[in-house]
């Protein structure tokens, strides 16, 4: 008969790896010859990355900023001028009370207005004298103005046809004066043309009298203190005269009763334009 073999009754053993530096065994499986478990993976100081400082940034605001407070302060400081301004010159002009100047057309008189044609038609011949007197007032009580040598005109108010012609010494009118012109002569001696004479004659044959227009135009300067205007145009009409021709060699006296003169100027000192 053959042996039977039967199995060791001695319990087996486990091998370990030697320990490592003098420690304990340890198994593959973590756990130690004492029954203790270990870390499969070690701390190794040399496997962290180094710290590296980040460098410093200084932060900027963004100069939209600057250039919104640029703006904001120069508008500002714009308003405040401009509202100075303005307030200033309101006093000024409550104290001042600037007035254009008045004038008026105290009369006229017709010494010859003759309108003659040859006996063909075929030119015909003006011939006028008037003579006119004119104030001048100044209502202002700061203003004075300088006045250039005025130009004299006399038209027809409804054809606008030349009549005659003169001049007005140069003058200043201080403040609060009068000044008043006597004598102006206006005249004329001149040939008309066929269309001219066709709008003259009827307003001559009128029973009610020829309405006239006078012009005066010139160059005026104004003063008010220190300050001094540029010389500027100055345009005055008087409309509304009735003239009646005059009959034998008496002049005739126009009616002014109805007269308006308008002061067309318009004069700037400052911040004023009147």
């Amino acid at each position: 008969m053959s042996e039977k073999v039967f199995p060791s009754a001695k319990p087996a053993t486990t091998a370990f790896p030697p320990a490592v530096n003098g420690g304990a065994p340890v198994n593959t499986n973590g756990t130690t010859a004492n029954g203790g478990t270990t870390k499969s993976h070690l701390y190794n100081p040399t496997s962290r990355p180094p710290y590296r400082p980040q460098p410093y940034h200084r932060r900027h605001r963004p100069r939209r900023n600057y250039c919104c407070c640029c703006c904001f302060w120069t508008i500002l400081i714009i308003l405040i001028l401009a509202l100075l301004v303005a307030i200033a010159g309101s006093v000024f002009y409550v104290l001042y009370r600037p007035n254009r100047p008045s004038y008026t057309l105290a009369s006229l008189r017709i010494h010859r207005l003759n309108l003659t044609t040859t006996s063909d038609s075929s030119s015909s011949h003006l011939s006028s004298l008037f003579n006119l007197t004119i104030s001048s007032k100044n209502p202002n009580s700061h203003l004075s103005f300088s006045y250039d040598p005025f130009v004299v005109s006399c038209v027809s108010s409804n054809s606008d046809v030349f009549i005659g012609n003169g001049t007005l010494p140069a003058f200043v009118s201080n403040s609060k004066n009068e000044t008043t012109f006597k004598g102006v002569v206006v005249t004329t001696s001149i040939d008309l043309d066929a269309e001219t004479v066709n709008n003259l004659r009827p307003d001559l044959k009128k029973k009610n009298g020829i309405l006239l227009k006078v012009q005066m135009d010139t160059k005026v300067t104004v003063k008010m203190g220190g300050l001094k205007s540029k010389k500027v145009g100055i345009r005055v009409s008087c409309d509304g005269v009735k003239g009646v021709l005059p009959k034998g060699k008496s002049p005739s006296l126009a009616n002014v009763s109805g007269a308006k003169c308008k002061v067309d100027l318009r004069i700037k000192i400052w911040r004023w334009t009147f």
